[in-house]
């Protein structure tokens, strides 16, 4: 097991004036926007962050994961668009799930920011956006899904 004691924690990269977002207020954006906008604030935070491009790798096969649970549910309803409840609650759970997984790759370099005394940037503007935009990718997916069906 390598000794992690004397490896740097930032990497030469990270551009530090550009402030990341808090990991828990992500968990917001997957809520209420689904795994890809999720995945989308996730990646970005990640690269404020300066995680690894390994890292950042899986976080997207995270999300890719994800949409295609997405997919698998609405394929499994019969492409039923008028959504019951339980479906939606189980849509979100997928992309808060996902959205775990993610913060966990993440949160190595987090605490590497919370150690420097850094401020975290607001997640209002992009997380709104992130929402509306993973909101419509979903419908535009579920629309393509539907009409295959």
């Amino acid at each position: 097991m390598p000794d992690d004691l004397l490896r740097p924690t930032i990497g030469a990269g990270v551009d530090l004036k550009v402030r990341p977002w808090r990991l828990m207020s992500q968990a917001y954006v997957a809520f209420f926007g689904g795994a890809i906008a999720s995945t989308v604030i996730t990646f970005l935070n990640a690269r404020r962050l300066g995680v690894s491009a390994a890292r950042r790798g899986l976080i997207v096969l995270t999300g890719v994961v994800g949409v295609a649970a997405v997919i698998a549910v609405f394929v499994l309803s019969g492409g039923d668009r008028d959504y019951s409840y339980g479906l939606r609650i189980l849509v979100r759970l997928v992309a808060v799930g996902c959205c775990l997984v993610q913060l966990h790759l993440q949160r190595p370099m987090d605490r590497a920011f919370q150690l420097r005394g850094g401020d975290y940037a607001s997640l209002w503007g992009p997380g709104i956006a992130a929402v509306v935009g993973g909101f419509a990718v979903d419908a535009l997916i579920e629309e393509l899904v539907a009409r295959a069906l």
